[in-house]
């Protein structure tokens, strides 16, 4: 995932068991498949290269389980740690945000919720009936990553959608080099944000 063609789109089956998602990038070429292993007391999630799982790129994994400031480490093909995100703790239940750490245990991203009170309200109409079924097409979170000179390198929003099942990442700074480790902290807070709403 280090040449990707940017916006790179995320689509959740809604088929399968497993909490599982597409990544194809703007060519339309599948770059990842994800799948969150079931019945896990810790998250272990596997990243292949794609829907036939052929070759497993990458592996996420939790350092503790139900905990509002677990870190997830990456590690890639060779079980390497090449980095981590962390969620920040309480401050993530208003607003989700997180933090990429590179393999050097420095930080270098900060993944920030643009619009709580979208969530606010997407809880709300969820549970009235019958319009929940459409809160897929009316609230639309997005989440900015943000690096340490402050500036927003990579927006995420989610796609009107009858399911909610589907993402765009788009890059919005050409400079930015470190693609592999935004794509996989995204990846992982998506996992983590979808089951909140």
């Amino acid at each position: 995932m280090k040449n990707v063609q940017f916006p790179v789109n995320f689509e959740f089956k809604i088929t399968t068991f497993a909490n599982d998602f597409v990544a194809k990038d703007a060519n339309g070429q599948t770059i990842a498949y994800t799948r969150q292993k079931m019945f896990k007391f810790k998250e272990d999630i596997e990243v292949f290269n794609n829907e036939s799982k052929e070759q497993r790129n990458y592996r996420i994994k939790a350092d503790r389980w139900l905990d509002f400031s677990a870190a997830y480490s990456f590690f890639d093909a060779s079980e390497k740690e090449i980095g981590k995100v962390v969620r920040k703790g309480w401050k993530s239940l208003w607003k989700a945000e997180y933090e990429i750490i590179d393999a050097a245990q420095q930080s270098q991203y900060v993944i920030k919720e643009e619009n709580a009170w979208i969530r606010v309200l997407d809880g709300v109409v969820a549970g009235i009936p019958i319009l929940n079924w459409f809160t897929g097409y009316i609230f639309n979170p997005a989440y900015l990553v943000i690096d340490k000179q402050g500036q927003t390198v990579f927006r995420l929003k989610k796609k009107a959608s009858f399911f909610g099942r589907s993402f765009a990442l788009t890059k919005l700074n050409q400079s930015t080099a470190d693609n592999e480790r935004v794509l996989l902290g995204v990846m992982m807070m998506l996992l983590l944000e979808r089951r909140r709403g």
